[in-house]
């Protein structure tokens, strides 16, 4: 019998996340079919993509790169849109089975919201999301039976190690990080770390944006933030470890106190095919786990001292309300500084550290509050970054 091709939006496909979905996408085209490609700014990489895959339609967020994307492509039957609008709405097509959200920061909020609502399954490769606005996506997710199945490795690895497992309790969610490139550094040599450096991640290929925040170990408390609302645990149940071969991509360990993991090598293109293709597995071209070359496995404990960013994620999920959505604005105008060579490493935790202190605190937000916050924790940290920090 031949399976229905599964018609998947993919916002970000320019990105890290969104070349390798195509790579998987070319690898299944028999089970799989871009249907609507979404890209930020690049306009160049989209037109190629949209050339290679021939979607329904492609849409550029940037607007001022919508006539160069329009008559690049102005020989296709492809739809050419443009704007954040635009994206909100591409979500709602009816002929679209699943929504993977691959946009970077708190740009993918929105159009997520609106796949949820409209019952897409979606493939969560934007964090943000669920650390912005965790408790209003789940319950959207609950009232319109829209799946949520999960990208990043650590959470894909914890979704597998719970199949089959019903309602047996858990005990805790054991968390790997890799601990990024600086793990061994004292805070005198973070002091001076370059962007270049921080770009640099020795086991994994991503976009800039979240090998930065793998750097300070922020992506790893945006991960344990997202795991609480996807798999409904406390974060007291979830505990990072850092593991630098990036073999076990997490674990979780039941009350009888068994723990279950899984293992692989670190490519992104495992969890994204099994986001597609769940609940079966596919195969790939992605190399084996060669136990006979592994000399050993090795845990340590995070250093907060150091890596203070994962600290913040635990308090401000503990306090709840808007203070997720003010670290995830926070942080996200501190990497833009640091990207741009106008702040040092440490200054970001410092940044964000000051922003928490200062902004405003809403108990219970809505969704207009989530926006207001957003724009609000930005315009605090830009003011901080020209009163109180220099280069």
């Amino acid at each position: 019998m031949q399976l229905k091709k599964r018609h998947i939006a993919i916002l970000g496909s320019t990105g890290s996340i969104g070349r390798q979905a195509l790579d998987v996408i070319s690898n299944h085209p028999e089970r799989f079919e871009p249907y609507a490609l979404v890209a930020n700014n690049s306009v160049e990489l989209l037109i190629q993509q949209a050339r290679t895959f021939m979607p329904e339609v492609v849409v550029i967020a940037n607007e001022d790169k919508y006539d160069q994307l329009k008559s690049a492509l102005s020989d296709l039957p492809i739809k050419v849109w443009c704007g954040s609008k635009s994206i909100e709405e591409v979500v709602l097509d009816e002929n679209i089975d699943m929504v993977l959200t691959a946009m970077v920061g708190f740009s993918g909020l929105k159009p997520t919201i609106n796949a949820v609502k409209a019952g897409k399954a979606i493939a969560l490769a934007n964090k943000e999301t669920l650390v912005v606005a965790g408790e209003l996506i789940t319950s959207l997710a609950i009232e319109n039976r829209a799946a949520i199945l999960p990208v990043d490795s650590e959470h894909s690895a914890i979704f597998q190690c719970l199949n089959g497992e019903g309602n047996n309790n858990v005990e805790k969610l054991l968390l790997t990080a890799s601990g990024g490139p600086f793990r061994s550094f004292s805070k005198d040599q973070l002091q001076s770390v370059t962007r270049d450096q921080a770009l640099a991640h020795p086991n994994w290929s991503m976009g800039a944006k979240v090998t930065i925040d793998s750097s300070t170990l922020m992506n790893k408390g945006f991960e344990m933030i997202e795991a609480k609302w996807l798999f409904g645990v406390d974060s007291s149940q979830i505990e990072v470890l850092v593991h630098p071969e990036s073999i076990i991509h997490s674990m979780v360990q039941f009350e009888d106190k068994s723990i279950i993991a899984q293992l692989g090598q670190p490519d992104m293109r495992v969890p994204i095919q099994y986001a597609f293709s769940y609940p079966e597995r596919l195969k790939t071209e992605v190399d084996e786990v060669d136990f006979f070359k592994l000399s050993q496995l090795t845990f340590e404990k995070p250093d907060l001292n150091r890596f203070p960013n994962l600290s913040y994620a635990y308090e401000v999920i503990k306090t709840g309300g808007n203070m997720p959505c003010i670290l995830n604005a926070a942080n996200e105008i501190a990497v833009e500084l640091f990207l741009q060579e106008r702040i040092g490493f440490l200054d970001m935790s410092l940044l964000i550290e000051k922003t928490l202190q200062k902004a405003s605190f809403v108990k219970n937000p809505s969704l207009e509050d989530y926006l207001q916050t957003d724009s609000e924790t930005r315009d605090i940290v830009t003011e901080l970054f020209k009163t109180h920090i220099t280069v």
